[in-house]
């Protein structure tokens, strides 16, 4: 399933990416291409915000906008941003409207100096904090749970003794999931949620500090990957100390909840979450359903990108020969114009082509990553069948969707799900496939190789007490909390 819009596919909120030069050197560019490395987790907005460290304090220069890295950003706006430090943002909405005014970075001016902030996550009790503000005269500018974080930082700031003691005590207040990139005047500062739903980790670069959303970030800027932010860790970059790390919030490893989907699906499966290959949980998912949903068939393939690996390693376990079914259109971006729904293009096919040659007269094993409304994965096994092929059979890397998330997928409303209340043979018959299986529940633990999880939208036990409301009042489905 695609990442970027034209398909129906699942969204995560975005990524954040920090960088600290210590040499003095700016830093705008190469926060740019680690932006363009995590472009797959958010193409609605993009934005950097950096500032000198050597210079007056409280000047931050901020460029962000909607689209694409490459959209937002040129050559000549990049020339102007000097400093060296500064925080980067992609987004895509799960709370909030997509506006310019959702953009990240968020930059605060307040009496102690300014904040540069970028968020990934989802709080489940930002209304009540964003109302706690509110009834002291805040004014909002956004419709983000973000701006809620950083004017808690801004006002913790102002009665502690350091800018991480601030980052801390706001922290402690906040619920769901948070991965936070934080640039003060002379500070870079990483915060993870004591679950660790979100990924964040630390690379270096000569005399460069990074923080990243994901480990294929570092590498796109030559980066050497030093550790994973450790959930419920917030760690403080200085010239003076190095990083300095704060475990105060951690949580007991047991109760950690990463969320499973980022292997599944959200990372790039070059990069590596807490230690664990994001690639090597791919191929086990195929295995799995090789092992528990065997089928006779021809050729095994993938629905590109995050479906190839899964079926790479189907075609491992299964012995059935596999090979590319699909030519991906990879130039096309958030300005898109997706075609009416009268018209004879459709989206997945512009997205999408089949390799006619590679399934005619074939019987073929279609893996993807998940299937939310259905409405994308009935167009692909048409296509396939329009191409030639003689049977389809849809094996899929997840357990079907049936709650909705709290932490930052948008993972609609129950009823939206068309496996809620459905069976799966209802569902072979929807999407046309000759046969359906998804990955059993039980699997998961095996894809993160036992590190505590989060499944809620696949079993409905969330390690958090949902919310009666998210920020945008849509969600009230409550699964079995544990």
């Amino acid at each position: 399933m695609d990442k970027d819009g034209a398909f129906e596919g699942l969204h995560e909120e975005c990524g954040v990416f920090g960088l600290y030069d210590m040499s003095g050197a700016d830093v705008a560019s190469s926060i740019y291409y680690g932006l363009f490395a995590l472009q797959h987790r958010g193409q609605e907005s993009a934005g950097i915000a950096v500032s000198d460290t050597r210079g007056p304090k409280g000047r931050v220069t901020v460029h962000k906008g909607m689209g694409l890295v490459q959209e937002v950003f040129d050559e000549e706006t990049l020339d102007k941003m000097k400093g060296d430090i500064g925080v980067g943002h992609v987004r895509y909405s799960t709370a909030g409207e997509s506006t310019r005014e959702n953009a990240q970075p968020l930059v605060l001016n307040y009496v102690k100096g300014t904040l540069a902030m970028a968020h990934n996550g989802n709080l489940i009790n930002a209304n009540e904090l964003r109302r706690e503000l509110e009834q002291t005269g805040a004014i909002f500018q956004t419709t983000i749970d973000s701006e809620v974080i950083a004017y808690h930082i801004a006002r913790e700031r102002i009665r502690s003794a350091s800018v991480e003691e601030a980052v801390r005590r706001a922290c402690m207040k906040l619920k769901g999931a948070y991965a936070l990139v934080v640039a003060s005047p002379r500070k870079l500062i990483g915060a993870r949620d004591p679950f660790g739903f979100r990924p964040l980790c630390i690379g270096k670069r000569d005399h460069a500090y990074v923080l990243a959303s994901e480990s294929c970030a570092l590498d796109t800027i030559g980066a050497e990957f030093i550790r994973d932010v450790r959930p419920g860790e917030i760690v403080t970059i200085s010239p003076e100390k190095g990083i300095e790390s704060d475990l105060s919030m951690t949580l007991p490893e047991e109760q950690e909840a990463r969320c499973i989907f980022e292997y599944i699906y959200f990372a790039r499966a070059d990069s590596r979450i807490d230690g664990v290959s994001v690639y090597n949980s791919r191929l086990r998912a195929g295995r799995f359903l090789a092992m528990d949903s065997p089928v006779d068939a021809d050729l095994v393939t993938g629905v590109p990108e995050s479906g190839n690996a899964a079926a790479l390693g189907f075609s491992r376990e299964s012995g059935i020969p596999y090979g590319p079914a699909f030519m991906k259109n990879t130039y096309v971006g958030r300005t898109f114009i997706k075609p009416k729904q009268k018209s004879r293009e459709s989206s997945v096919q512009v997205k999408l082509n089949v390799l006619r040659e590679s399934v005619a007269g074939k019987r073929v094993v279609m893996i993807d990553d998940s299937i939310v409304r259905g409405t994308t994965s009935d167009r692909i096994v048409k296509m396939l069948r329009d191409a030639g092929a003689s049977e389809v059979h849809v094996r899929i890397s997840s357990p079907p969707f049936l709650w909705p998330c709290y932490f930052g997928t948008d993972i609609p409303k129950r009823e939206q799900l068309i496996a809620y209340r459905r069976t799966v043979e209802d569902i072979r018959k929807i999407i046309g496939a000759d046969t359906l299986g998804y990955l059993q529940i039980r699997r998961l633990p095996e894809l993160a190789e036992g590190l505590p999880i989060c499944h809620g939208c696949f079993s409905g036990h969330y390690p958090l007490q949902p919310p009666e409301e998210d920020i945008r009042g849509e969600y009230f489905d409550k699964g079995k909390d544990v």
